[in-house]
């Protein structure tokens, strides 16, 4: 079922792409290879504090792991999110995590809080430039910011440990080794708020080639991709949120860019996130020492 719904925005964006085929190919011409060299670069920051987001997380826990065994094990781990269904990265990150002996219970919960930091961020984010997306786009995404509050909530160190212990009791598995503390989980918010920060770099340097302008087009481009990237995670309907956050960044920037415009941007913001995402897997796997 994942695979068609998968299948079916595919085909969706495909076909929105060709039906303005005529007014998206000469906007083709304006990124410029600079900006196009930018926006990569901002994309390769914002995934890198990603991982030190996790890293922070984990370590939290009673995982910590060295630089370049944490990226092999998170970006490794990471490519599962683009097949069916959403156990895979939490799967291969624990399976990659026992090589290191970090504790598969500790992994799994790293990639659930994880998560939760960098939505709860995005959403603060996505709230915090609410005002600037337009009515069309607050009445559209309403309920993004209605999840807000929940999702601070879950953030809060005790809250937090209370929920991992309840996980941990009802899969039948011994206690976490240590307890989240406030520290660490602001460390990692503070992390995930860098990446919000370089992944909305991108879409300005982007939007901005194709004529977008203003004072204020960096924060509404950074809450434009916030709250699109959160409706991606939260409608858990297609693998990384593929077509969803297309879908939703094109309107939630319709204040600024046309559709073409905007189409262009959301597809460009794709195929960077993919580089990214095999570049740094590629980074990992070559800088693995070789056992003496």
């Amino acid at each position: 079922m994942r695979l068609a719904v998968l299948a079916g925005f595919l085909g969706a964006l495909v076909w929105s792409l060709a039906a303005q085929w005529g007014a998206v190919r000469p906007l083709l011409g304006q990124l410029s290879t600079r900006s196009l060299a930018a926006a990569l670069a901002a994309v390769l920051a914002g995934v890198l504090a990603t991982f030190l987001c996790w890293r922070a997380v984990l370590a939290d826990l009673g995982g910590r792991l060295p630089v370049n065994a944490g990226a092999r094990v998170f970006f490794v781990g990471q490519l599962g999110k683009y097949l069916p269904g959403s156990v895979w990265p939490v799967m291969a990150q624990m399976e990659l995590g026992r090589d290191h002996q970090v504790p598969e219970r500790a992994s799994g919960a790293a990639v659930g809080v994880f998560l939760l930091v960098v939505v709860g961020t995005g959403l603060v984010v996505a709230a915090a430039a609410a005002p600037l997306l337009g009515p069309d786009a607050v009445h559209t995404y309403w309920w993004l910011l209605a999840a807000l509050p929940l999702a601070l909530l879950a953030l809060v160190p005790p809250v937090l440990n209370r929920l991992l212990a309840l996980v941990v009791r009802l899969v039948r598995r011994p206690p976490l080794p240590t307890m989240l503390s406030a520290t660490g989980v602001l460390r990692a918010a503070g992390w995930a708020l860098v990446s919000w920060l370089a992944c909305g770099v991108h879409i300005w340097v982007l939007a901005a080639q194709l004529g977008a302008g203003g004072p204020l087009l960096l924060a509404r481009a950074t809450g434009a991709f916030a709250a699109a990237w959160c409706a991606g995670f939260l409608l858990l309907v297609a693998p990384a949120g593929a077509g969803v956050r297309e879908a939703a960044l094109v309107l939630l920037l319709g204040g600024v860019l046309t559709r073409p415009q905007g189409t262009v941007v959301a597809v460009v913001s794709r195929l960077l996130f993919m580089l990214a995402d095999l570049g740094w897997c590629a980074v990992a796997l070559l800088a693995r020492r070789r056992p003496r």
